[in-house]
């Protein structure tokens, strides 16, 4: 049988456990491949950790060289039934308005329980103000009423079907799919119905009532360019006013410096190279100088005109660097800047574009640097990271090689032992033998 040996029988040694031992030995090189391919996947891993984060802080600046960005806005509402919300860019103002009326959606219900047909009904739903064509639906006889239901509503014709308990029994509900006068309609045929909500749109006395403001909906969004509100209480009263909003900027530049100390901290875990660390990328050159043009970048803040400006420039904006190497935001400062001089305060983050030379602000140089590392097809960690993914695929394919090498070794130690006991096993027997003969002679003794 192939592969069959057993161990020692005739030499009494252990050859199962010296081939292991011999084994060990021959696997030493492939062992120090295995190993260096742990490593160098860690390195891969190390690398994309940091473009991730990196990726995250090019959002975070992209996001300040934004227009709509530096035009901030937030709506309030000075009742509780009526909420607000401005989009980015919309005009700053107020309006004040009553709720006249509320939007509702047009019902009607079957004027009996219902009944099953003994013969095919057909119910006709015609829209209303007839911009829409009207709808036949057939409800076959013997249709119960959750049939019914499913019939109707599989129409599409503009109208929600619903079985409903009035104490008396169930009967068929009709409402409209739209709310609003334009979602009004009438039925005709084999079923009558009486009307539980008449469609009616949402009304606005709007600024004491020099004029009424209407919607299909609660909710209004050409009042006011950029902002929508959505009324929930017949008879209220509200003021609603839209008004910059300067938190929200000095909240996108809190996340751009939370973003770059991200960045920092993770370079500093994966090559920290002060004595005794354990880091993957230990030392790193380029991450290392990664860091430090993150730095510079907050540093090196420039004037209108183009020159550098002093270094502590950027703090002039509120961003700063810290003894420990990490970036920090005073939201009162930047604001107060806004507020005292915006276009300094936006040509600092953002940049100055106007003049004849482009200006690049700390959001601009951060992105420019964050581009450089992260793009897919010529940042630097990306290509670090795949340089990573090469290695680890040709090591692969050295230990895959080693593999191969070493069964075949495993082969050959395996034969040249056997071989060995055999040989032994041959000369124990021929020994026997001799010594079987031997004694069989006249006057032989084993001691002489």
């Amino acid at each position: 049988m192939a592969g069959f040996n057993i161990s020692g029988l005739a030499s009494g040694l252990d050859t199962t456990s010296i081939i292991s031992q011999l084994m060990q030995l021959e696997r030493q090189p492939q062992t120090l491949l295995r190993t260096k391919l742990t490593d160098t996947k860690a390195d891969a891993s190390a690398y994309r950790t940091v473009n991730s984060t990196v990726s995250t802080l090019q959002s975070a600046a992209e996001k300040l060289t934004q227009a709509a960005t530096w035009t901030p806005v937030k709506a309030s509402s000075s009742h509780t039934s009526v909420s607000a919300s401005a989009s980015a860019g919309a005009a700053t103002g107020q309006i004040s308005f009553s709720v006249t009326t509320l939007a509702a959606s047009h019902t009607v219900i079957d004027n009996s329980t219902w009944s099953d047909p003994t013969s095919d009904v057909t119910l006709t739903v015609t829209d209303a103000d007839g911009d829409t064509a009207a709808k036949d639906i057939t409800i076959t006889a013997g249709s119960t009423l959750d049939q019914a239901v499913t019939t109707i509503n599989a129409a599409k014709a503009g109208v929600t079907a619903t079985a409903v308990n009035t104490g008396a029994g169930f009967r068929l509900q009709l409402t409209s799919t739209a709310s609003g006068l334009d979602g009004k309609f009438t039925t005709s045929g084999g079923i009558t119905f009486g009307a539980v909500t008449d469609g009616t749109d949402a009304q606005l006395s709007v600024a004491g009532g020099a004029y009424t403001a209407t919607s299909a909906t609660n909710t209004f969004s050409d009042l006011m360019p950029g902002t929508t509100f959505t009324v929930s209480e017949k008879g209220a009263t509200a003021t609603v006013t839209v008004a910059s909003d300067p938190a929200a900027l000095a909240s996108a530049v809190q996340a751009m410096v939370d973003a770059a100390n991200t960045v920092l901290t993770t370079i500093n875990e994966r090559a920290n190279n002060s004595p005794g660390s354990t880091a993957v990328l230990r030392g790193d050159s380029s991450l290392r100088a990664l860091a430090g043009q993150l730095v510079d970048a907050v540093t090196h803040a420039v004037g209108a005109d183009g020159t550098l400006l002093t270094a502590d420039a950027a703090s002039k904006a509120g961003i700063t660097v810290e003894r420990d190497g990490k970036l920090k935001f005073d939201s009162a400062k930047f604001t107060a800047l806004l507020t005292e001089d915006p276009a300094l305060a936006r040509r600092l983050v953002d940049g100055d574009t106007s003049g004849t030379t482009a200006v690049p602000g700390v959001a601009q140089r951060l992105l420019t640097l964050a581009k450089s590392a992260t793009d897919a097809t010529t940042g630097s960690l990306v290509t670090l990271a795949n340089g990573k993914d090469s290695e680890v695929s040709d090591i692969q394919k050295r230990i895959d090689a080693w593999d191969q090498r070493l069964e075949l070794r495993q082969q050959t130690l395996t034969r040249q032992f056997t071989a060995l006991e055999s040989a032994l096993s041959s000369l124990q027997s021929q020994s026997s033998w001799l010594s079987g003969q031997l004694a069989s002679l006249p006057g032989w003794s084993s001691s002489s």
